[in-house]
């Protein structure tokens, strides 16, 4: 063989095995590469939920959308429509991966009541197909969760005043309710106890408004906030059947009257639990005891800036994956707020970014805790932010997604 041939001949066998190379990378997934140069491995999809209606009425999506986030950078695109249905404002994925389930925040389901439909999830594409809906079980529902098994969704229904336990079955579609609850016991003052100077966020106080619903992170209690009473429930959950049964020791526990709890998160220790009151725009936090569900407050303050007079309407609570900073949203100001975590639990606030839109409704950390996302409701858009790792602190990352009426965004990874 010459030395020529001989050349041809390796020449030949690097460009097939190159060839085999690339065909392998394309069908690997997280081995090919893109036109920037980031691998499928660093690309998640984001579902948002929308408020839907009216075009200029507040309610400008058309249902639930899908979104390639770059991991990286922060930056959606890719925006798809993937389920038309009505006010889908909460959605959450199911623990396999395979099923996505949304609340629609409508009070005319089969009657006067809110519903919840089951979708399954394409894996190559993302795409929704709907398997069923079912009622809710009370108007107007705000918030759902899932139980750590993955067996049941809670749901908390805000027009009606009670909270559900709906059955997950085997193909991932929904069945009736197993378990309701509403307590008409008490109502709590129209203006807020602890309310800043100025103060006209009044709402919600007219009757019982169960706002959030979900388990503690043993999967043995569930506790549920009403607003309308100023309380937060603890109930038994019984994973075999999905009962709830109110907690021995302490069934509810009460805040300031007119406060309005709206959402709570614990800490990842399972021992702090931190809530957000809607009216008063005051975050309090709680010793919780594993073991009988009760919460014992230990400090209470404002999510808005010393001094601040006025309305404002806190939204959401959050805590970072590593336990140190908590975030809260304050709609109209219009800001997430950002306080530290101390060694034995309590707050302090560090800092505050603008959400550099209207009415946050909803905040979210990606999975990789690098990002936290804003839905702003009145703006039409989605901003996001990189979280700095040594302080907590908020830096925008430059990217406005817009997207008519966004109520809540979820990940899947």
């Amino acid at each position: 063989m010459t030395d020529s041939t001989l050349l041809q001949t390796l020449s030949r066998r690097n460009f097939l095995k190159t060839t085999a190379a690339l065909a392998v990378a394309r069908c690997v997934p997280g081995m090919a590469r893109n036109s920037a140069g980031s691998s499928n491995a660093n690309r998640l999809r984001a579902y948002v939920g929308t408020y839907t209606g009216a075009v200029g009425a507040g309610s400008n999506g058309e249902g639930i959308y899908l979104f390639e986030m770059n991991a990286d950078t922060g930056k959606l695109s890719g925006k798809r429509l993937v389920a038309k249905t009505p006010n889908p404002s909460w959605i959450v994925i199911h623990p396999s991966k395979k099923y996505l389930y949304a609340l629609n925040e409508i009070s005319d389901f089969r009657g006067n009541s809110g519903s919840v439909t089951a979708f399954q999830i394409h894996p190559a594409t993302g795409d929704l197909s709907a398997l069923n809906a079912v009622s809710s079980e009370g108007a107007g529902p705000a918030y759902l969760s899932l139980d750590a098994s993955g067996r049941y969704v809670f749901v908390a229904n805000y027009a009606g005043g009670s909270i559900a336990v709906l059955p997950i079955l085997a193909d991932g579609s929904l069945g009736s309710a197993v378990d309701i609850h509403r307590d008409n016991s008490f109502i709590g003052s129209a203006k807020a106890a602890d309310a800043p100077p100025g103060s006209f966020a009044i709402s919600g106080h007219d009757a019982p408004h169960a706002h959030m619903i979900a388990a503690d992170p043993q999967n043995k209690f569930v506790l549920a906030t009403d607003l309308g009473q100023d309380r937060i429930y603890t109930y038994r959950f019984n994973p075999a059947t999905g009962k709830l049964t109110p907690a021995e020791r302490a069934p509810f526990v009460s805040l300031p009257t007119g406060d309005g709890p709206r959402h709570f998160a614990f800490h990842p220790n399972g021992h702090w639990l931190y809530t957000i009151q809607e009216e008063s725009s005051t975050i309090t936090f709680f010793l919780y005891d594993a073991g009988t569900g009760q919460l014992s407050a230990q400090q209470t303050l404002s999510s808005l800036p010393q001094g601040f007079a006025g309305s404002s309407f806190a939204s959401e609570i959050l805590v970072s994956p590593d336990g140190k900073t908590l975030y809260a949203a304050n709609r109209l100001h219009d800001t997430i707020a950002v306080f530290s975590i101390d060694a034995h639990g309590k707050l302090k606030h560090i800092g505050e970014t603008s959400t550099l839109g209207d009415y946050p409704v909803q905040c979210r950390i990606d999975p990789g805790g690098k990002f936290l996302y804003v839905c702003n409701r009145r703006s039409d858009s989605i901003t996001s932010f990189r979280i700095h790792r040594d302080t907590g602190l908020l830096t925008f990352t430059g990217h406005y997604t817009p997207v008519g009426s966004p109520a809540s965004i979820t990940f899947l990874s």
